[in-house]
């Protein structure tokens, strides 16, 4: 008992340690961490309503409340995507281009809420029971292409948001592992008593249900949304000026050669025959032995939704302990056993809740590990390339949205041919309906096995990822000292890494010797001075195992960051620097010929080593930039050499317009403008890198300046 208040104690002088400042090597205060999970309960009862609508015959609302036939769903969908594609391409470029004030998704997250909700209950509570099926089936289509406008800008940006909230990919994994224990709680509540009431009033299957009992909990998540979100901030290691606008060619160019990204991609492309088999507790319930007992979903739900509490406690020190990849390939193979098993014992309510219980504490490690595996894959391309992208990852996915297309017909197909139409109550035959478990069930082990094999190529490991966040640490520094507002805890952390790197450079790892540790064991325990002994000498073999181990990995991260610190020195970087310094002379407005041929002979270069992979890469880049820049020349003219004016942008934008004439003119000028910059900056690019890479080179000779500094700041301390 004395062991549980201490522990106890020390967790609540912990908190109130790092209430208001995080602790050291971290970014996030524990007040912070609250607010995050205040927000998350906000996230679910803001969605609620809108996410239970969707395109899908297994949706209770829309199949069967609404009466709309599976296939039709599905063709319904197919319409929706297509036209979501031109909406998710603007999402992503005007991520990564906008100026609101308040972040980069943040305010996304604090504008889209509240129309959300409006639009959600006004697709409730329109009248279809007085429509006939054609206008039931194009008001749905009009309403939900609406909803989404709204929803996919909340959802994204609150799963990009997650991902920038702190740089450390450990406190990241703990951040989100805290609050989504708290906020699990919110979808707890959902889900126990939503059944509950509409088992005792309406059902799941009747429209009144949407009408009634959901909107009360979207009207609760608008005010805590509105609460929480005013007291969290997000965390980029950028320097400290306005970047390039990104072109979303450019981007999705960049993208294309990021593997992680496909890695990712390929187990999503497949994830749609992993989801079959999520129907069975439901229609299990509402369906079986004539729905007596459809009221116990919320019941079963609840405890159900129990089991992701323990995985969100037990995440961050399964990825720790595992890593990212091993954790998922570990789920993902004991998913496939579980579904085996399921596909036997399905008739029985008990024990698919037994097995739902199980497979949801699984399958709630791969809810966590996947926004940190994407959040590491954008530090990933921010190092390789310079450049930050977070929305403009996007349009490339649109591959995964044109095979959902033939993808998403699969199930309603496998529905419709096994009888379920319009008229749902077909699943009350236990014949009809345990045929259908079947098929949704092997195909679902299929789907889970290919959704693993991708990630048995994913290599960017915990460690990597580190080295990855010090260089960017390190850029960041550099530059805004270039900048001339570099800030003393930037030059700070980054130094330190540069000292340790410096200290580690061509040290060797060290075998891990657990002979200590096993001596430890082996001591006597008999009396209590003893087992103290034991103990004491136990922490300090394990201490200095783990000292050694922490230093085997950091000399790992050290040829990363040390060949950084060193790329403006050698043979690579003096042709690299030359080469820019030939570009910059011929001036932004120099009108590039033989650029094709350039092209063939940076493609022709030897590639046989690192170092002429490296020179060739360069070549190349700068290549196909001059191409880019001679073509729009030819296309547009010597005109496109001129810098637009900035102050006719100024005075296009704060023109009074007095009618709906000269708004459309005012936009179609401004639009003019805005292609005219465009095509500028892409005309000027060979120049503005080539000046980017000699300043880049420049402030990275500035490191004594910066050691003086430092030295006078640790002075101080």
């Amino acid at each position: 008992m004395n062991n549980i208040k201490e522990k106890a104690f020390d967790i609540f002088n912990t908190a109130k340690s790092y209430w208001f400042t995080p602790a050291k090597g971290n970014y996030i205060p524990y007040k912070e961490v609250a607010s995050l999970s205040g927000a998350g309960f906000g996230v679910h009862w803001t969605t609620l309503l809108a996410t239970t609508i969707f395109l899908d015959a297994s949706n209770f609302l829309v199949g069967a409340s609404i009466g709309l036939k599976p296939m039709d769903l599905q063709i319904m969908l197919i319409v929706a995507n297509l036209v979501g594609i031109p909406m998710g391409i603007f999402r992503a470029w005007y991520y990564d281009n906008h100026s609101l004030k308040g972040g980069k998704f943040l305010p996304f997250l604090r504008r889209t809420a509240l129309p959300l909700a409006v639009v959600s209950l006004v697709f409730v509570w329109l009248p279809y029971e007085n429509w006939g099926y054609i206008t039931k089936a194009v008001v749905v289509e009009a309403m939900y292409l609406l909803l989404n406008v709204f929803l996919c800008f909340y959802n994204e940006s609150y799963t990009y948001f997650q991902q920038i909230i702190t740089p450390n990919a450990q406190e990241r994994a703990n951040v989100m592992s805290i609050s989504q224990v708290v906020y699990s709680l919110a979808p707890t509540i959902t889900n126990l008593v939503i059944p509950l009431v509409a088992g005792l009033t309406w059902g799941l299957n009747n429209i009144w249900t949407y009408r009634v009992i959901y909107p009360a909990f979207t009207v609760v998540g608008l005010i805590l949304n509105t609460i929480f979100f005013r007291k969290v901030k997000e965390r980029l290691i950028l320097p400290k000026k306005k970047p390039d606008p990104i072109r979303i060619i450019d981007a999705v160019r960049e993208v294309a050669k990021n593997k992680y990204y496909w890695i990712v991609q390929a187990a999503a492309w497949v994830v749609f025959l992993e989801s079959g088999y999520g129907v069975v507790l439901g229609w299990s319930f509402v369906y079986s032995h004539d729905g007596q007992y459809a009221a116990s979903l919320g019941l079963a739900n609840t405890i159900i939704g129990n089991a992701a509490l323990w995985s969100m406690l037990l995440a961050p020190f399964a990825i720790k302990a595992m890593g990212k990849r091993n954790l998922l390939i570990t789920a993902n193979s004991i998913n496939i056993l579980v579904l085996i098993v399921l596909y036997f014992t399905y008739k029985n309510l008990i024990v698919i809740c037994v097995l739902w219980y199980f497979n949801t504490f699984i399958n709630t490690f791969w809810n966590i590990v996947q926004h940190n595996i994407s959040a590491d894959m954008r530090d990933y391309h921010q190092w390789k390339t310079g450049v930050r992208i977070d929305g403009l990852f996007g349009p490339l996915g649109m591959i995964g949205t044109v095979i959902g297309f033939f993808t998403g017909m699969f199930y309603p197909s496998i529905y419709e041919k096994m009888g379920l139409l319009e008229d749902y109550n077909v699943l009350y035959d236990d014949a009809m309906r345990n045929s259908l478990f079947e098929v949704l069930i092997i195909c679902s082990a299929v789907g889970a096995l290919l959704n693993l094999i991708p990630f048995l190529f994913y290599d960017l490991t915990e460690n990597k990822h580190k080295a990855y966040v010090d260089v960017l640490k390190i850029r960041a520094m550099f530059e805004n000292y270039g900048l001339g507002v570099l800030e003393d805890d930037e030059l700070v952390e980054a130094m330190e890494i540069i000292h340790m790197t410096k200290e580690l450079d061509g040290k060797e790892k060290q075998a891990v010797d657990k002979s200590a540790l096993i001596a430890a064991k082996q001591m006597p325990r008999g009396t209590d001075e003893e087992k103290q002994l034991r103990a004491e000498a136990i922490r300090q073999a394990k201490s200095e195992i783990k000292a050694v181990k922490e230093r085997n990995l950091a000399i790992e991260r050290n040829y990363i960051v040390m060949e950084d610190l060193n790329k403006f020195s050698g043979e690579t970087a003096r042709i690299r620097l030359a080469q820019a310094n030939r570009t910059l002379a011929l001036g932004s407005v120099y009108i590039y010929d033989n650029e094709k041929q350039e092209l063939k002979r940076a493609k022709a270069m030897p590639k046989s080593t690192k170092q002429e992979k490296e020179i060739r890469s360069d070549a190349i880049n700068l290549a196909r930039m001059k191409k880019e820049a001679a073509a729009l020349i030819r296309k547009y003219g010597e005109e496109c050499l001129k810098a637009p004016d900035e102050r006719m942008k100024e005075e296009i934008i704060n023109r009074e317009t007095s009618s709906f004439a000269d708004s459309l003119r005012q936009r179609r000028e401004l639009r003019k403008y805005m292609k005219a910059e465009s095509v500028y900056m892409r005309v000027t690019k060979p120049c503005r890198e080539a000046a980017n890479l000699i300043a880049q080179a420049n402030n990275y000779t500035h490191d004594e300046e910066l050691e003086e500094r430092y030295a006078l700041i640790c002075e101080k301390i």
